[in-house]
């Protein structure tokens, strides 16, 4: 479990919250990372007011900067650790 920030779009609306979520809410991908830190930018603020058409897949955690330890890499790209 960790906490995030989850947009979310369905027949009662749209919203944004930080929630306790789990590794189910995750999007597909071959790098998992222990996030010891992260931030929002500018477009990730536009994705969470729903002001502009930014989020085309929902649910969606955004923000994309990020600091931790890869805890595991498919690819090769990234060592563990």
């Amino acid at each position: 479990m960790f906490k995030g920030v989850l947009i979310e779009k369905d027949d009662s609306g749209y919203r944004a919250a930080l929630k306790e979520l789990d590794d189910a809410v995750l999007m597909d991908g071959d790098t998992l990372v222990n996030v010891a830190y992260s931030t929002l930018n500018y477009k990730d603020a536009l994705a969470i007011s729903g002001k502009a058409p930014v989020v085309r897949k929902f649910p969606l955690i955004p923000g994309i900067d990020l600091a931790g330890t890869v805890i595991s890499c498919a690819s090769g790209k990234f060592n563990q650790g």
